[in-house]
């Protein structure tokens, strides 16, 4: 599987704050051509958080995109979803009991050491970051930046996503320093509302960079109990 180079992550709080409804955004970033649409919900989980995060996974469902749940494995074998888990959440080798064999995990990687540890877990692809500066997380991680992407790139063959501070201007110098795909959280809200040509603004800036794609015959050890398809 091609990991798409643009990775949209749709964050509830961002959302809110923005005074954006996360239906109509993420109505929005499908219309807009994503391929992959993560939902991240860092608040508690109520049934009308539930409910959003079901009318999510349908739309994507409906347009064929594949869906991303963060943190909750629960919630994503429920919904169908796939499962990004971060540092302090489950590890990937506990989640893959409750979400099975089958669907697609990513794992969130902060340096060289926790990089070096996600060879052991059954992910499917990585994330790496904070490459830059970020607001999106109160108490971020130190940034990697562009020569920590180049260095640490060669520690995997999984599909690396980098995260943190990734904007329209920088994105291809994070491409080129080796990341397979750029995650966007905060820039998929222009001030004029329309999600959907920001989408697609991304996914030109993106789309001449191919991502990593690993042929049958070249297997990654590291992934042998990967669903990953």
């Amino acid at each position: 599987m091609k990991l798409p180079s643009f990775y949209p992550i749709l964050d509830t709080e961002t959302a809110a704050r923005r005074s954006v409804d996360v239906i109509d955004a993420a109505a929005q970033i499908l219309n807009g051509g994503a391929q992959i649409l993560q939902f991240r919900h860092k608040g508690f989980w109520s049934r009308g958080i539930f409910k959003t995060l079901e009318q999510v996974a349908k739309l994507c469902r409906s347009a064929g995109v594949l869906f991303v749940v963060n943190d909750r494995a629960d919630l994503a074998r429920l919904v169908g979803g796939a499962l990004h888990l971060g540092q302090d959440d489950l590890p990937p080798s506990a989640a893959r009991r409750i979400i099975g064999a089958e669907t697609i995990l990513g794992y969130s990687t902060h340096n060289e050491a926790q990089l070096r540890a996600a060879a052991e877990e059954p992910a499917d692809y990585l994330a790496l970051g904070p490459i830059f500066g970020t607001a999106s997380k109160t108490n971020p991680d130190p940034t990697v930046g562009l020569e920590g992407l180049r260095s640490l790139r060669p520690l995997t063959t999984r599909p690396l996503v980098a995260i943190g501070g990734i904007t329209r201007e920088n994105a291809h110098a994070v491409l080129e320093a080796g990341a397979d795909s750029v995650a966007v959280i905060g820039d998929l809200f222009p001030e004029d509302g329309n999600i959907a040509r920001r989408v697609r603004e991304w996914i030109t800036i993106t789309a001449h960079i191919a991502p990593l794609l690993l042929a049958p015959d070249q297997t990654d050890p590291e992934r042998e109990t990967s669903g990953f398809q």
